[in-house]
């Protein structure tokens, strides 16, 4: 994950058990810092735009997913629990102005897409309506975008208050397909992110082969 100014880079490694938090300048010069360790997996996920915290998610024994906050300007200071549940929460984003987080939970049975106030009490609000992962802000905060259990690739319009703690959804609307081969097969995927203007989208996706043809000859003789 990029800081948003573009001088640090947050990345997890398994070096030592379990996945931990390091950060790295991207100069090159300097060397990387361990931000947390623990004997639980953890995967950043998202920045805030002044660069102070940063989100990410961790496992507990019971192996369902919580997310965390870890402020980035104090080496000293403890994580903070965002959203802990006995479900699994995955992939929180910031949105623009860093006063809402977006994240998918399966708490209804099925992976949806959630958006509520950060920092601070609100209602949450339900985005998607058939499931969904991997969710992204434009970055006008005006529009959402997640990735349906089908793999189309969802719009949503966002209201977000200046004032209040209630968010406001229209209707999910497809684009296209994806071809990214499962949006919640694993909870390592980030395949894809949004331009700014949120009208191109770059993917990794999965190659869809051809099945081979199997050829059948009837009557054919050998030669002697």
């Amino acid at each position: 994950i990029w800081s948003p100014d573009g001088s640090r880079m947050v990345f997890s490694s398994s070096r030592k058990g379990a996945y931990d938090l390091f950060v790295k300048p991207t100069t090159g010069s300097g060397a990387e810092e361990v931000l947390i360790t623990s004997n639980q997996n953890k995967v950043a996920t998202d920045w805030s735009p002044d660069g102070r915290l940063l989100l990410y998610r961790s496992n507990d024994p019971k192996m369902s997913y919580d997310i965390w906050a870890l402020p980035m300007d104090d080496k000293n200071a403890k994580p903070i629990p965002v959203v802990q549940t006995n479900f699994d929460e995955r992939d929180a984003q910031f949105s623009p102005d860093g006063k809402w987080i977006a994240y998918q939970s399966n708490e209804s049975g099925r992976f949806e897409i959630y958006v509520q106030p950060f920092g601070r009490t609100g209602s949450k609000l339900q985005v998607s309506t058939s499931g969904g992962a991997q969710v992204r802000w434009r970055r006008d905060g005006k529009e959402l975008f997640y990735v349906a259990l089908d793999g189309r690739l969802m719009a949503v319009p966002m209201t977000l208050p200046s004032t209040g703690n209630a968010a406001e959804a229209g209707t999910p609307v497809p684009l296209f397909p994806t071809h990214i081969g499962g949006a919640v097969q694993s909870p390592l995927k980030h395949q894809y992110i949004v331009s700014p203007d949120g009208q191109r989208f770059l993917m990794s996706t999965v190659s869809e082969e051809a099945t081979a043809p199997i050829t059948v000859i009837l009557n054919w003789k050998a030669k002697p």
